[in-house]
């Protein structure tokens, strides 16, 4: 297939995911309480296991399904996971009890990796010179899809009722299942054998989590993850503080600000995409951390809701340089053989993260302020960017030019870094010889 057009589907199917998975998930707690009759004291609690047990075991499941698509091909995963995630959707929509909706989200868990699958199928396919844009470009497509969901689950939740947003997406989840079946053929297993032989002795007989490379970008992903996801739940709490809000206005205010952030990601993502392609993805996702860090700690600041949603619009074009950057060194860093395997490692550490934001987000602006989430966060996001840049340096500052376009993950980089320092070494034993 021609790379592009793989593209277009891979960008098609991340605004599917991403809206079908943000219209239901903002109105479960509302769900549980007017549709399946969880009364008001178990609400909080009903919404904290349903929400995080999805998160707990695509955790774990993610990387088994990674491996297997390494073995028995892209396509096929990509298939698993779409018609197990619209029959889990299908079933949210008829489940008449708060624990027949924990069970759908057990489903949800196990059907995970679509994501990383599509994340596989695409470095098959796209040249190492436009894998930064094209990371860029999904990057900004899962954002968009978190902008459309909300507003648009809202609308039919208004307008039919909530189980409708379930079936949409479904049927969204369907629309993949079939593009998949029709269109997307499976990328050329040659390459990724061939490239499998050529890397064994360097990595393809090893653990991926032995990799110090792949190790580091799945820690900074992590808590990446964490950060985001502690401030969704105080979000608005933060906003009512603020004396332009009124009650009559706070959830249109509260989803407007929320929305200013992924309009700005979703405008970055691309370009931080072909700024790394050129400078090198290391520096990007440096530059990208430190930034969002100092913004992040800034949105703590503000007493004026103006000055609050500036500082929200500008973090969203810092913060959208981290994702496409970590995707293009992990397809770097790793053998096209085990591609699907490093990407689920990498979506797993990632939902760690998301299961552990919430709660932790909850504990500070209860325990201390809403606006300590914020300066916590930009601590971290800043504590990741400095240790990656002054740790990870050696390992990650890999350009696109340093691999060939099917020799990425072969060992042949790595080799160059041996070849370097054996000479560097050589150098400076004969410099002290002639002292």
């Amino acid at each position: 297939m021609n790379w592009k057009t793989v593209l277009a589907f891979m960008v098609l199917f991340a605004v599917l995911m991403a809206s079908s998975y943000t219209m239901l998930i903002p109105f479960l707690p509302v769900y549980l309480e007017t549709e399946l009759g969880a009364s008001p004291s178990s609400v909080n609690m009903w919404s904290g296991v349903v929400f995080a047990v999805t998160f707990a075991i695509s955790a774990v499941v993610a990387p088994l399904w990674g491996r297997l698509s390494d073995r028995t091909g892209r396509k096929l995963m990509m298939l698993r996971s779409s018609i197990l995630l619209a029959v889990a959707y299908f079933l949210g929509g008829i489940v008449e009890t708060p624990f027949q909706l924990f069970l759908m989200r057990v489903v949800q868990g196990f059907a995970a990796g679509l994501w990383p699958a599509c994340l596989a199928m695409l470095s098959a396919y796209v040249p190492q010179n436009r894998i930064g844009i094209a990371m860029g470009l999904m990057q900004s497509a899962n954002i968009c899809g978190g902008i459309i969901g909300p507003l648009l689950g809202g609308v039919l939740a208004t307008a039919f009722g909530m189980r409708d947003s379930f079936f949409l997406g479904a049927a969204g989840l369907s629309l993949i299942t079939l593009i998949t079946i029709f269109f997307i053929k499976e990328p050329p297993r040659e390459r990724m054998i061939k490239t499998a032989k050529a890397d064994a002795p360097v990595i393809a007989r090893q653990s991926l989590l032995k990799d110090k490379g792949v190790l580091a970008l799945m820690l900074a992903a992590g808590f990446t993850s964490l950060v985001i996801m502690q401030v969704q739940p105080v979000m608005t709490v933060y906003v009512a503080t603020f004396s332009e809000v009124s009650k009559s206005n706070l959830m249109m205010l509260s989803g407007a600000i929320f929305s200013l952030g992924g309009l700005a990601g979703a405008i970055a993502a691309p370009q931080w995409g072909r700024v790394g392609q050129k400078r090198g993805f290391f520096y990007t996702m440096v530059i990208s951390f430190c930034l969002a860090g100092v913004v992040s700690c800034l949105q703590g600041m503000p007493r004026t809701l103006w000055l609050f949603a500036l500082f929200q619009f500008i973090f969203g074009l810092s913060f959208s340089g981290i994702f496409p950057s970590a995707n293009s060194l992990l397809v770097l860093l790793t053998p096209a053989s085990r591609r699907g395997e490093s990407f689920a490692l990498f979506f797993a550490s990632q939902q760690v993260g998301g299961a552990v934001g919430p709660i932790l987000g909850g504990a500070l602006a209860t325990v201390i302020a809403p606006r300590v989430v914020f300066f916590t966060g930009g601590a971290v996001l800043l504590c990741i960017g400095l240790t990656v840049f002054l740790r990870c340096s050696s390992i990650l500052n890999i350009m696109a030019s340093d691999v060939g376009d099917y020799d990425n993950g072969s060992g042949e980089y790595i080799k160059k870094l041996k070849a370097k320092a054996q000479s560097e070494l050589e150098a400076e034993k004969a410099r002290n010889e002639k002292k």
